[in-house]
């Protein structure tokens, strides 16, 4: 399969980047909701906005009122979300959290799809219990309760946690805190008694927060798909993540890049642009071949993953998944600090943008899994 768009997917490249670059762009959004101090994040209308043009129903199937597209349409909208440092719900909500309720019952997908599909609903995932991601070991409990089950523990970084309606939780209903099964999915509301936020503003200002269960009462109508059986939903859940950040890094990493070259052929020193200077012309070379490389790596994860359908994620998708994330990791941090040593001085300054793409870069970087954690991955499924 080729490793670029097709016609439909450039028409959709073509009308998602103008929107997203005007109404989502730096100034818009991420340099606003910042400096008020927004305890959400992001914008609100602007969700509303991507409702309005079809975004948050992208892969939500036609039967429960989305348009049913792949994780390669959904990665056209992440990368220009990332190139214009646009903060949104839409991979957590759109992207994860309706991978997993497509895996749920006709209840469970009829009280929460369509206000997702609406642009009313945010949702985020609640999975990693630490600083790091680590979603092997899943300690946070659901002992059953009469109808239904009690939860208790506590997840760290939901980002998103505090604004969303809903939060997709992976509980260990069986079994001790490293095994493989005993794993289930609940859709916990965010008025459910017991649930407490601790929230927390990430280094690129976008908001996450530590979230506790104490003793929350959840009826059987919050399971998602099957009790005991949720690790291979789970798992889709993590590979629609993580190739929906790598898409976003490397769109991260794409805005930097063309930054960084606009001021190569605008700065002036010693009297010449400093994009004359055959050493920073090596480096922006090397730099546009890296991210082309990224690009295919994430195409290919998304082809995988599209033509996986609703099964386990296959192991061929998974090793691509994580060299998709990996390989996007390791540019993005290239992009990033090649921009801020070419800006000189002022890329230090919150003034100019670059200095965001490298918060960006630094919070993407972690979610789901940073570049060391996927690169061991990739070296476990290839059999080392």
């Amino acid at each position: 399969m080729p490793l670029y768009h097709t016609d439909d997917q450039a028409m959709l490249a073509d009308t998602v980047t103008g929107f997203i670059a005007d109404e989502g762009s730096i100034k818009n959004q991420l340099r606003r909701w910042r400096d008020e101090n927004c305890q959400d994040g992001f914008g609100h209308e602007l969700w509303r906005r991507f409702a309005e043009m079809g975004l948050t129903g992208m892969l939500v199937a036609e039967a429960d009122g989305g348009l049913g597209m792949g994780h390669i349409e959904a990665g056209i909208v992440l990368e220009q979300i990332g190139r214009n440092l646009t903060p949104s719900p839409f991979l957590t909500t759109a992207v994860m959290a309706t991978t997993a309720l497509a895996g749920g019952s006709d209840e469970v997908r009829g009280r929460w799809l369509p206000g997702i599909v609406a642009g009313e609903t945010v949702a985020a995932i609640a999975v990693d219990e630490g600083a790091k991601h680590h979603p092997e070991r899943i300690t946070c409990r659901a002992e059953k309760a009469g109808n239904g089950f009690r939860l208790s523990g506590a997840k760290d970084f939901v980002v998103h946690g505090a604004s969303a309606d809903v939060l997709i939780v992976a509980a260990r209903t069986s079994g001790s805190d490293s095994d493989a099964t005993g794993i289930t999915l609940f859709a916990v509301p965010k008025d459910a008694s017991g649930v407490t936020h601790g929230s927390v503003r990430l280094v690129d200002s976008s908001m996450a927060s530590h979230v506790k269960f104490d003793a929350v009462e959840l009826d059987g109508g919050t399971v998602i798909g099957d009790v005991d059986g949720g690790r291979e939903l789970l798992g889709r859940v993590l590979a629609a993540g993580r190739v929906g950040a790598a898409a976003e890094q490397a769109g991260v990493a794409g805005g930097a890049m063309d930054r960084t070259v606009d001021y190569l052929k605008q700065r002036k020193q010693f009297g010449k642009l400093i994009g004359e200077f055959q050493a920073l012309q090596h480096r922006a070379a090397h730099l546009y071949s890296e991210l082309e490389i990224a690009r295919a790596a994430v195409i290919k994860a998304q082809q995988l993953l599209d033509a996986n359908g609703d099964g386990a994620v296959s192991e061929r998708a998974q090793l691509m998944v994580s060299v998709a994330k990996a390989k996007a990791g390791k540019v993005a941090g290239l992009a990033v600090r090649e921009g801020v040593q070419m800006h000189g001085g002022i890329g230090m300054t919150d003034e100019y943008d670059i200095g965001l793409y490298m918060k960006r870069d630094r919070a993407l970087a972690e979610f789901m899994g940073d570049a060391f954690y996927h690169t061991q991955r990739v070296a476990e499924l290839s059999g080392y």
